[in-house]
């Protein structure tokens, strides 16, 4: 089959944002988490006024508690003349981040656990940014606060973003030990679904934070990933499944803490906070103005099969042309008779594919980042052999859906997170855990939480010193062992991880029975492997 989907593709171009440092709402305090209100309004996060009557200054910063505040947006940007949000909603601790339904009847916004006059703490005396939702009287009074039924006092929830339907709240959360973005369902009665992870599409070890949804199904957040430019860098994605995140790169993002991304919808400008050493000392925000948007890539994807059997078809060669008939791109299929091309948006190609002993098909497309992009390539049979009968091929479509420059499936994604756990070692005719074993068991466990699909075979192995029969079951003791592991400590259901032990027929070097190896070398056959079994 070939599908086609859209994504955005990481270029460098200069000066593909300019920013501006805003000098009416900054100062030498924290400024930052900007919401837009309506055409020419804005809601963003800033320090009150110290107090002599109340104590008002939160302790790791020195700095007054957050609250917020609706300023004007000026036309050269600037934000001014602003005025607090009504007290009912600004209480004496923190208040950041807000997030309005289309019709501004409704606001969500994060504040510290503190709701009817009570601040909740955790086990250790911690107070927790939890969600909460308001209706939207005017642009100063919001009022019937209540908390969102997923809060906890254990771990923080906040920064909320809707989609453009209302119909999903993202927001970030520590609940699985990370700082991740999860995703809930408003439904039609009001209710919320359960918190849903976004995976690994979005989410690492590290820390993912200060979710925006912007046009076009596609999320800004930020992360301090491997491979960023300082801290916590700004990145997008567009949330299909397979895109991978992209860093928006310099100048927006810098050495230092970059996030609170926002952008006005239709328009090329908006907002963002930063910690580089440009502000006046703290957080501050910035504004910036798209001058290139990121440029238009879609994926071209297919599968090439029987026609009648549906069985795919190796080795067939698949050439693309662009509009001039230059060939641009051409690639043999491999074991899986999958391929994928990167083309441009909204442009002319040719696809041509061919095999020996059948005829070649060729057809021309345009594509395009809004319907859908339907190809069929059928090759025929060349040549007929008396008594052999040969299978056609042909490429079918499906509907197109959003990637990143690389296509991923979620079983590559989650696979390659269970390939970069560290094997699962065992004292010699032991089947306990060991602590280094644990930790990356524990790893297990948080990719499991992100790819909600998969189901998992820990695979155990001993070395070669004993009679097989007593190996295959310590094998298996170690592998129920690993199992049991994962689903009392983290939570997993033992329906979507089984136990299998293979004794000591799958050993990783030359220490078979007989032979003499060092202890570094038998430790190495006694393992617990994992591996998606379900795709």
């Amino acid at each position: 089959m070939l599908s086609v989907s859209f994504s955005y593709a990481q270029e460098e171009v200069k000066e593909r944002y300019t920013i501006k440092y805003l000098e009416e709402c900054n100062d030498e305090l924290s400024n930052f988490g900007t919401t837009f209100y309506g055409d020419n309004q804005i809601i963003y996060s800033s320090p009150k006024k110290k107090s002599r009557m109340i104590k008002n200054i939160w302790r790791p910063n020195q700095q007054p508690f957050l609250e917020l505040y609706l300023a004007d947006i000026a036309e050269d940007g600037e934000i001014i003349n602003r005025r607090k949000i009504s007290r009912e909603v600004n209480s004496r601790f923190h208040e950041s981040n807000v997030a309005f339904t289309s019709d501004m009847k409704t606001v969500y916004f994060s504040r510290d656990k503190y709701y009817k006059k009570r601040l909740d703490k955790d086990a250790h005396g911690k107070t927790h940014i939890a969600l909460y939702k308001a209706d939207v009287i005017s642009p100063t009074e919001w009022a019937n606060v209540v908390e969102m039924p997923f809060n906890e006092r254990e771990y923080c929830v906040g920064h909320p973003t809707l989609s453009e339907d209302d119909k999903t709240l993202y927001f970030s959360s520590e609940m699985n030990g990370d700082d991740d973005i999860y995703k809930v369902t408003i439904n039609e009665d009001g209710t919320y679904s359960d918190p849903v992870n976004l995976g690994l599409q979005v989410n690492t070890t590290g820390s993912e934070r200060f979710p925006f949804m912007g046009e076009n199904n596609t999320l800004y957040f930020s992360s301090d990933r491997p491979g960023g430019m300082g801290k916590l860098d700004i990145y997008a994605v567009k949330l299909d499944g397979k895109s991978k995140p992209i860093n928006l790169g310099a100048p927006i993002n810098g050495y230092r803490d970059d996030f609170s991304f926002v952008k006005k919808r239709g328009e090329d400008y908006g907002y963002f906070s930063s910690r580089r050493g440009s502000g006046k000392g703290d957080d501050d925000i910035y504004y910036f103005k798209e001058n290139e948007p990121l440029p238009c890539k879609q994926i071209a994807e297919g599968i090439v099969t029987d026609k009648k059997s549906g069985r795919r078809i190796p080795n067939a060669l698949v050439v693309l042309y662009n509009a001039k008939g230059k060939e641009i791109y051409s690639q043999v299929v491999g074991p899986d008779a999958k391929f994928t091309f990167e083309i441009d948006c909204k442009s002319q190609y040719k696809v041509h594919g061919s095999k020996e002993n059948y005829s070649f098909d060729t057809k021309e497309f345009t594509s395009n980042a809004n319907l859908k992009l339907g190809l069929d390539l059928g090759l025929g049979i060349e040549k007929q052999l008396k008594g052999v009968t040969y299978p056609t091929t042909t490429v079918t479509s499906t509907t197109p859906t959003t990637v990143g420059p690389e296509l991923l499936s979620e079983y590559d994604v989650c696979q390659g997170a269970l390939d970069d756990i560290e094997n699962i070692y065992f004292d010699l005719n032991k089947s306990y855990i060991r602590a280094d074993a644990a930790s990356e068991l524990d790893k297990v466990v948080r990719i499991m939480k992100r790819c909600s699909n998969i189901h998992v075979e820990a695979s155990s192995h001993t070395d070669s010193r004993a009679p097989h029969a007593y190996n295959q079951s310590l094998s298996q003791r170690r592998a129920q062992a690993t199992v049991d592991y994962i689903t009392n400590n983290g939570g997993i259901s033992t329906e979507r991880i089984k136990a299998i032990g293979y004794g000591e027929t799958r050993l990783r070097n030359e220490c078979a029975d007989g032979v003499k190896c060092s202890e570094e070398k038998h430790q190495m056959n006694r393992r617990t492997q994992f591996e998606i079994s379900n795709y």
